[in-house]
């Protein structure tokens, strides 16, 4: 259910691959997400995406009751990502929500396609997010809008995303995963010290 392409450019894309589910996250799916970011030290380049028209609902909802929903799990997958020195795209092919917010915000832009929506609702159920979650969401849009997600429970749309600057940009489905390879072209392209050196510059 997690797909890995690796190409000869060094560019690592992941693939959540269960449709069926709305690309809801099991444990074991979380922990092999975390492991292919963990594996991903060396690579030049990492894209993050699903299939269907939901990137992730976030938890499967059977785990999440027996305590998925507060795994550390999540926060060592977003960790694991954000530890990346590449440039990391998430390239939302649908509605992002709950825990899988992290993984995307860990990422350094974030492309959607039109109609995606982006909501986080653990007020209404009943637990915190994941550490990290809320400090990178005020880092992009600010404390008064995370806390209209986080708090307040609202559901964003992708062009109100946009202008907020939870999302980068919004792409047409199907010229998605060709603007975000197209994006890493030139990091993909340059030597390994240039790139790394040119992301901690924008840390």
């Amino acid at each position: 259910m997690i797909e890995l392409e690796i190409t000869d450019e060094g560019l690592w894309v992941v693939t959540i691959n269960r449709p069926d589910k709305a690309n809801s996250l099991t444990g074991e799916m979380l922990t092999e997400l975390a492991e292919i970011a963990e594996r991903a030290s060396e690579a030049r380049g990492f894209i993050l995406t699903g299939t269907g028209k939901v990137f992730s609902a976030g938890a499967d909802l059977e785990e999440a009751r027996a305590g998925l929903a507060t795994s550390p799990l999540w926060e060592r997958l977003s960790g694991a990502i954000a530890a990346l020195p590449c440039l990391k795209i998430a390239a939302l092919n649908g509605t992002l929500a709950g825990g899988a917010n992290g993984m995307v915000l860990a990422c350094d832009i974030r492309l959607a396609v039109p109609g995606a929506k982006f909501f986080y609702p653990v007020m209404k159920l009943g637990y915190l997010p994941q550490p990290s979650d809320p400090a990178r969401m005020v880092a992009l849009i600010g404390p008064a809008r995370t806390k209209m997600i986080l708090a307040g429970g609202q559901k964003i749309e992708a062009e109100e995303a946009c202008a907020w600057g939870l999302v980068d940009r919004i792409v047409d489905p199907e010229a998605l995963m060709g603007q975000a390879r197209a994006l890493l072209g030139d990091a993909l392209a340059a030597k390994p010290d240039t790139a790394r050196g040119i992301l901690e510059m924008c840390r």
